[in-house]
């Protein structure tokens, strides 16, 4: 189980590395002045790229955390809360990296109208969620 929970760790941290970077890239998207037509390609492919990483990386994030949960019976029974909770955040960060594929979509076709410092507050999302899922899982609050 310690290795099933390793690399679910693993998984996890890289899933969310992705998360906090790709709306970087579109808040420097957001910024670019028109008529960079190069910097905007380059932008465009490595927020492509970083976006299918970061999906193959939540694969397995996610896989494994279902084992624990269904395989070894983390979080089951009486007294824990913290863990329906923390699926809720989970459900909520899947949604997150959707609404990151569906905003990088837009931008591709050029259609999103959302400013810099929109994506800016928009990048503090992950690092909440993430925040609030490891103080459940260490702290298990109730």
């Amino acid at each position: 189980m310690l290795w099933i929970k390793s690399f679910h760790i693993i998984f996890v941290a890289s899933w969310f590395a992705g998360l906090f970077y790709l709306p970087r890239i579109f808040v420097n998207l957001a910024m670019i002045t028109p008529g960079s037509v190069a910097e905007r390609e380059r932008l465009l492919l490595m927020a492509r790229k970083l976006l299918r990483f970061t999906t193959l990386l939540a694969v397995p994030a996610v896989g494994l955390g279902v084992w624990l949960w269904m395989g070894y019976g983390i979080g089951w029974g009486p007294g824990n809360g913290w863990m329906h909770a923390k699926l809720t955040l989970v459900v909520l960060a899947l949604g997150y990296h959707h609404a990151c594929a569906v905003l990088l979509r837009k931008l591709i076709a050029n259609t999103c109208q959302r400013s810099h410092r929109w994506f800016r507050w928009f990048n503090e999302i992950p690092v909440l969620l993430l925040t609030a899922i490891v103080v459940l899982v260490v702290v298990k609050p109730f």
